[in-house]
Parts: C-alpha cells; structure tokens; sequence
C-alpha cells in the first residue's frame, strides 16, 4: 500500500505542510523535510520551482523564483533526494507543474520518483481527462497517486469524475483565488466544505489555500481529513530561516 493510503487510514488529523524545493537556500531540501517530520508532520509536499506558475500566490511564487535563482533544478531535486528514505518515513509528494515533467519525460519523470520513494504527485496545469486518457496507466505503473484539485467552482459531476479517477485524497482549494490571499474562513467557505463532505466521496479531502494558523486549521480539520500550509510557512521560513521549523509546527497543533 502506498505511504500516502497508510497515512489516510490513521486515526486523526493530517497536517500537510508545502515548502518550495532549494528554497531559502539550494540545499535546505532535505534538512526542512527531516526537521518537518521530527516535528510531527504527516505529509510534506515538496514544490518543484517552475517558471510560470498559475495557482500561487506572491510568497510562493517568489520562494520558486528565489529556488531557480538558487540553481534548483528537477536533475538536483531528484539528487537531493536520492537518499530521502534513509531518514524519512512520512509521505512525500512533489508539487508541480506539467511542463518541467514533459521536459523530463513523463515515463522518465515517474520512474525516478519511485526510485526516490516520493509517494504522489499533485500537478495543478494536468487536466484530469487528460491524465485518465493518457497518464494514468505510467503512474498506477510506478506506484504514484495523482492528487486532484477541485475548487467550490467544480460542479458536482466532475467532482465525481476526479473522484473515480483518484486514489489517496483529493485536494480541496477552499476558494477561488491564489495561494496565500486569504486569512479564516467564512460562511460561504463552510457551506462550500459542507457540501463536499456529504457528497460522500470514496476518497477523503484535504483543504488548502487559506490554511495559516491553529484555528484555520481546525476549522479546516472540522470537515476534512486534513489540511495544507504552504504560504504562512515559507513565509517563516523566509523570517527565521530553517532553524525555528518546531515552533511553526507547535503552533499550529
């Protein structure tokens, strides 16, 4: 069984936390997601730094120009983790986009994922009729899960469709705007949660976009599985650098 499937069977709450790979400095990969995992996290998305992102929001944006500045790269990411699973045993997933992995080649790109030990991949340019059509044998192939984003604009049948096609979890974006832009949740937000959560999907969610702090994280948690940080971390990082990687964790939970 896959890490991430393991994961989702636990009892309880999933803190996920996103940082962009080479990123304050080239080499600090590998030491965030050790220190992420020492300090209780479940899941770590590791951002691959792409040029022209379209989700992310300034914070994100600007840790991937800063990661390309840096000399990151997919060749020294896979470098950088060849040796991960010596001293990680959490779920990793790489967050990307499709360009960078077509450039690589998609079979390539997948084989070396697995030969590292990341889990999953979540690809938010990669539609998912197109990933069902063409992708998903090579990825059900290797051992990775694809993880979908859908978003309160989503209607419900495609809702079920990257349901059908997913394994692991689907990615709910709590609103409909960039990484990073928004701080708690309001009325709309919740009925928005509500609504996925008694859709009664095989597969369980977990909400991103918004998520910065313990009680957005509870609120989140209330109607999902988990839930994702990614800006208000790199923010942190971008203030304290990598040595204060407890106190974000111990303060969100």
């Amino acid at each position: 069984m896959n890490r991430i499937e393991q994961k989702l069977q636990e009892d309880q709450k999933i803190l996920s936390i996103y940082f962009s790979a080479g990123y304050p400095n080239l080499n600090d990969t590998v030491q965030i997601i050790q220190d992420l995992e020492k300090n209780g996290v479940d899941l770590i998305e590791i951002g691959l730094p792409f040029s022209d992102p379209l989700a992310d929001g300034p914070t994100i944006q600007e840790s991937s120009t800063a990661a390309l500045h840096n000399g990151m790269t997919t060749e020294i990411l896979f470098s950088q983790l060849k040796d991960i699973r010596k001293t990680v045993s959490i779920p990793l997933i790489i967050m990307g986009y499709f360009n960078p992995m077509m450039q690589y080649g998609v079979e390539a790109f997948c084989a070396k994922c697995a030969e590292v030990g990341i889990d999953g991949l979540i690809i938010p340019d990669l539609p998912v009729d197109v990933y069902a059509d063409e992708y998903q044998a090579i990825f059900e192939k290797h051992g990775l899960i694809n993880v979908f984003l859908i978003t309160p604009q989503t209607s419900d049948e495609r809702i079920r469709f990257i349901d059908s096609v997913s394994n692991g979890f689907i990615y709910m974006v709590s609103s409909a705007s960039v990484t990073g832009s928004q701080s708690g949740f309001g009325s709309t937000q919740e009925d928005y949660f509500k609504r996925i959560a008694n859709m009664n999907l095989k597969n369980q969610q977990i909400i991103g976009f918004g998520i910065n702090n313990a009680e957005t994280f509870n609120q989140a948690t209330e109607y999902a599985k988990g839930a994702i940080i990614g800006s208000a971390f790199i923010k942190h990082l971008t203030e304290e650098g990598t040595s204060k990687i407890s106190e974000f964790v111990k303060a969100i939970r």
